[in-house]
């Protein structure tokens, strides 16, 4: 059942604007639409990375800069085309810490040397091919995620129901922009059955900021969040002393971003790769992210990682080539450098619409019915990973998922070891243990076995079972020398050439070749003894 759940969450999004299309050309009509997708990805990016740059207590355009550098690298490079990439809260609440150690001027350049150093951590993990451990997340732990995901980016939305002095919109105000919200929504919702010429969220977008623009609506726009006008990045060395003490600041701070942006991006990485039918990338995707952070520090931007709300706006919008993702870039760019007097002009109702139409479409809404058919363990691992991703963050989340998952598993494999026996005609006792033995199951296979009753010779059998590491050897070694201490004389039987290897070595066993022709691999206790010579 939990191989499938995924897929079955990907399933969601197999209409037709989200059905994969063949890429080997790309034609005129396609070429508009990976743009088009780019422009709405771009227009959804400048929002979020205000807000996360303040969250981060950085200015703007740190994280704008952020989101161009880290989303174009990501692009041209990254191993999955369609993903998205950019400033994110995820690594802007951990940078906040280390930012407001120190006086704002010199923390933000404590901060870009942080992001250097986390780049150069990914780039690392990247060559040493260890992206591809990402396949150790079990399913149940990637529907938490996404789960997870979709409730942080809704919360993050109602900052923007919020007036200049903190205080929530009431009475008109708020009937005003939750309208624009529906209407936004509305049109996303609708224009697909409409045409596909035009992305759904451009569209919304559009039509949204186009009714405030012509009826002098008072909301609140992207303007009243900060000014995105600037000019191009420029290249600077990080203001600090390079010396131990700065290593000893930065260092704990890389080593958490680079592992939350990795997971992030590497679980954004299978989610768009389900989506798409594409598969593979991790090992690209880690050196793409570390590239581009690396980078981006040198630049004057935050840092960041994969996207999976503007992803999947990508995704939905008909990007499915490296074309949108560099678009988006190129278009945030130029709303920074020439375009900026145009884009605060948007009202934040109608991007926040987007952004909700996002949630709807990334929560895994079968997850819901499955809980009640899935294993209880899967249950409890998506509800978990759900709840302790909106509590802390995702990095904390994966991580205590995995290991609930491997506890669980290791659990339920350790009662599985058994043995059945029987009486050979020559009066020895047989075990035929079944099940596979390991640090789980030890204790449990040693309690198999009655030195003090059994006969003087004993077999074991391992014919049905598997050795799996030096707990499972060592349990071996406990039972072999309680029948020793009897007196008695125990052979093995069926174990692979390793673990002969490994107990020989221990120097209890004596291994005969004879004694079992077919696996070659027979080892004997009591040849010291006398109890059981030697074939």
């Amino acid at each position: 059942m939990s191989s499938s759940l995924l897929a079955r969450f990907a399933s969601r999004f197999d209409s037709p604007d989200l059905r994969v299309a063949p890429t080997s050309t790309l034609t005129i009509g396609g070429l508009r639409v990976e743009v088009l997708a780019g422009l709405t990805v771009a227009l959804a990016l400048v929002p979020e990375a205000v807000a996360f740059a303040f969250v981060a207590k950085v200015d703007p355009l740190v994280g704008l800069y952020a989101a161009f550098i880290v989303g174009l690298i990501t692009a041209l490079i990254g191993g999955r085309p369609g993903m998205i990439s950019g400033a994110t809260g995820a690594l802007a609440v951990v940078m906040v810490s280390l930012v407001t150690a120190f006086p704002p001027a010199v923390g933000v350049q404590y901060l870009f040397l942080t992001v250097i150093l986390m780049g150069l951590m990914q780039i690392f993990v990247g060559i040493m091919r260890w992206g591809k451990f990402i396949r150790l997340v079990p399913h149940p732990v990637m529907l938490g995620f996404v789960n997870g995901l979709a409730i942080v980016i809704g919360k993050a939305q109602l900052d923007f129901f919020k007036t200049a002095d903190g205080t929530w919109m009431s009475g008109g105000q708020l009937v005003l922009v939750l309208s624009l919200v529906a209407l936004t929504m509305l049109v996303i919702w609708g224009m697909p059955k409409i045409t596909n010429a035009i992305p759904a969220p451009l569209a919304g977008i559009a039509i949204t900021a186009g009714v405030v623009i012509i009826f002098g609506l008072p909301v609140p726009n992207v303007g009243d969040l900060a000014s995105i006008s600037g000019g191009l990045p420029s290249f600077a060395l990080p203001d600090v002393p390079l010396n131990w003490e700065t290593l000893e600041i930065i260092l704990p701070y890389a080593l958490i971003l680079a592992a939350i942006g990795l997971i992030e991006s590497l679980l954004t990485l299978n989610l768009v790769g389900e989506i798409t039918g594409q598969r593979g990338g991790a090992s690209q995707e880690c050196i793409a992210q570390g590239a581009a952070n690396t980078v981006t520090g040198f630049f004057g931007g935050m840092g960041g990682c994969a996207m999976i709300g503007q992803s999947m706006i990508n995704v939905k919008s008909g990007g499915r080539t490296r074309i949108s993702g560099i678009s988006a870039a190129l278009f945030l760019l130029a709303f920074i450098l020439v375009a900026s007097p145009l884009i605060e002009q948007i009202p934040l109702a109608a991007l926040v619409g987007v952004m909700f139409m996002v949630v709807i479409g990334t929560f895994a809404w079968n997850s819901l019915k499955i809980l009640l058919i899935v294993p209880r363990v899967d249950a409890v691992v998506i509800i978990l990973v759900t709840a302790v991703t909106v509590r802390f963050d995702l990095a904390i989340a994966v991580i205590v998922g995995v290991i609930v998952s491997a506890l669980a598993y290791a659990w339920q494999n350790a009662r599985r070891i058994h043995a059945k026996s029987h009486i050979t005609p020559e009066g020895a006792k047989v075990y035929a243990v079944q099940g596979p033995l390991f640090f789980g199951s030890a204790t449990g296979f040693v309690e198999l076995f009655k030195p003090k009753e059994d006969p003087a010779m004993v077999i074991i059998d391992f014919a049905d079972s598997r050795v799996a590491d030096q707990s499972a050897l060592q349990a071996i070694e406990a039972v072999a020398a309680k029948y020793e201490a009897e007196g008695k004389a125990i052979q093995l039987r069926h174990l692979t050439r390793d673990c002969h290897r490994l107990l020989t070595k221990a120097g209890h066993l004596m291994v005969d070749s004879d004694d079992d022709p077919d696996y070659a691999v027979a080892a004997n206790y009591g040849v010291r003894t006398g109890i059981l010579g030697s074939h």
